[in-house]
């Protein structure tokens, strides 16, 4: 059981002692760099994120199985990263399978590696909360690294930036290439169909 979970079950029987009158007790935490969380339903400042969503009397863990929106939503206006490119990742990474693990480590909705997990402060990768915001952080990085090129920062946060920086562009890997473009194919699905960013990487893609 996650700790939004089961912070979710003490919190539907003590929420109304805390929380007396209210019509929406939304619940935000907030991990500091010891990984020490705060819970709240006033957050002080932007380092809090909403995991729990309460509407009518009725709790709602945002990680439940009606999917990942409001921790993406969330994720993406802490780090200003468009949550299209967010989705986008998760799916490719994952399908959306908090418990995926690939045969070379990676966990969670994101696939982080072990060495990526720990760089970002992540305690529990198959926690959507702790993995989306490593994944999130990890990819900003990238891009911060890259200069906005998001064909590498997708490239590296598929094989590596040191694979990247040594080959100078994306490695000539089928598995990156076809990363970069399964992203960006869905990327644009997700932002509507534009064709701009597909055309791109589908030519760059066949060089």
């Amino acid at each position: 059981m996650t700790r939004s979970l089961i912070f979710l079950c003490l919190f539907s029987v003590f929420g109304g002692a805390f929380f007396p009158g209210r019509s929406e007790a939304d619940v935000f935490v907030y991990k500091d760099k010891q990984g020490v969380l705060t819970f709240t339903n006033v957050p002080t400042h932007q380092g809090f994120r909403r995991v729990i969503r309460e509407t009518n009397g009725n709790f709602e863990p945002l990680s439940s199985a009606n999917g990942y929106e409001n921790l993406i939503q969330s994720a993406s206006e802490r780090h200003s990263l468009d949550s299209d490119l967010i989705r986008a990742v998760i799916r490719a990474e994952s399908n959306f399978n908090s418990t995926a693990r690939s045969n070379k480590g990676a966990m969670g909705l994101m696939q982080l590696m072990p060495d990526t997990a720990r760089l970002h402060n992540v305690i529990n990768a198959y926690d959507p909360i702790d993995n989306i915001e490593g994944g999130v952080r990890h990819l900003k990085m990238l891009l911060g690294r890259y200069q906005g090129d998001l064909r590498l920062s997708l490239a590296a946060y598929n094989a590596g930036s040191q694979a990247v920086d040594r080959h100078g562009g994306i490695p000539p890997f089928v598995e990156t290439r076809d990363y970069v473009r399964r992203v960006l194919q869905y990327y644009d699905s997700y932002r509507g169909g534009g064709l701009r960013t597909l055309q791109q990487v589908q030519r760059e893609s066949a060089r």
